[in-house]
């Protein structure tokens, strides 16, 4: 059974190697359009990070300074304050130290990661000088 699958394929070798056909490959069209759908995925998905990272940072900025204005209203603006002040106050200002805090943490990651973002996307256009985005439909 093995010898004869072993000598048809022989015969359709020795059939490939005398027709007119042989290799085709596809037009250079054809190649420079499969090339610029992967950049143009490349560059889709470092653009909706970019674009994530920059809309939480807006929005994480927004709510910091919201935090920072609210914790500006209940520390006063005696000098003795904290001395004074009472427990259910200090516990807010721990937890507005606390969301600030974290905030302000979380404000810099971003920051680091929309460099980083905008690093990839420079890198990427530099190596693909050709790519031309495709232009968006209305």
């Amino acid at each position: 059974m093995f010898q004869l699958f072993l000598r048809a394929r022989a015969h359709d070798l020795i059939r490939s190697r005398r027709s007119e056909e042989g290799f085709k490959a596809r037009s250079a069209e054809r190649d420079a359009e499969t090339d610029r759908a992967r950049i143009g995925s490349i560059m889709a998905a470092i653009e909706a990070a970019l674009q994530a990272a920059e809309s939480e940072q807006s929005g994480l900025g927004r709510r910091v300074d919201d935090v920072l204005a609210r914790a500006a209203v209940t520390l006063g603006n005696g000098t003795d304050e904290y001395l004074e002040r009472e427990a259910l106050d200090n516990y807010h200002q721990d937890l507005f130290d606390a969301e600030i805090s974290n905030g302000q943490r979380r404000l810099k990651e971003l920051a680091t990661e929309i460099a980083h973002f905008k690093f990839m996307k420079a890198a990427v256009l530099s190596r693909f000088p050709d790519y031309k985005p495709a232009a968006a439909s209305i």
